[in-house]
Formats: C-alpha cells, sequence, structure tokens
C-alpha cells in the first residue's frame, strides 16, 4: 500500500511537505513515457524508504560546470 511506502519514505525527510516536494519533482524526472504514473510515483518512494532524497549526488554535471566556471 502507498501509505506504508510514505512511512518508510518519511524515515529520511523531516516532514511530509518536504516529502511530497521532492517526490513530485523525482517523479517527473523519472517518469517514462507509457507507463503508469502511479507507479513511477511508487518506485520512487521504495528509493526513497532505501536511500536520503536529499543526499547530493556526487558530481553532476552542473556542478562540474560551475566549479569550472568560478576556477577560471
Amino acid at each position: 500500500m502507498r501509505s506504508d511506502l510514505i512511512f518508510g519514505a518519511l524515515a529520511h525527510v523531516e516532514n511530509r511537505y518536504t516529502l511530497c516536494q521532492l517526490a513530485s519533482k523525482a517523479t517527473r524526472k523519472l517518469h517514462k513515457p507509457n507507463t503508469r504514473l502511479q507507479d513511477t510515483t511508487n518506485e520512487v518512494l521504495v528509493r526513497f524508504h532505501h536511500e536520503s532524497p536529499a543526499a547530493a549526488p556526487a558530481s553532476t554535471p552542473e556542478t562540474s560546470q560551475l566549479q569550472q566556471r568560478r576556477a577560471a
């Protein structure tokens, strides 16, 4: 059930509002055409249950470009 997924994801997020914001952004980025939006949302909540959504990736293209711009 989705309520179980939400309570599991709240272990890594401080409040429900933040969880909703992060889940909606992640769902938009991870959604594939011709799949159900509900399945993508459930997948995002499962990912949030296993790891913190606030953890930044090690190196993204945007951060590396920003670092290069500052260094120049």
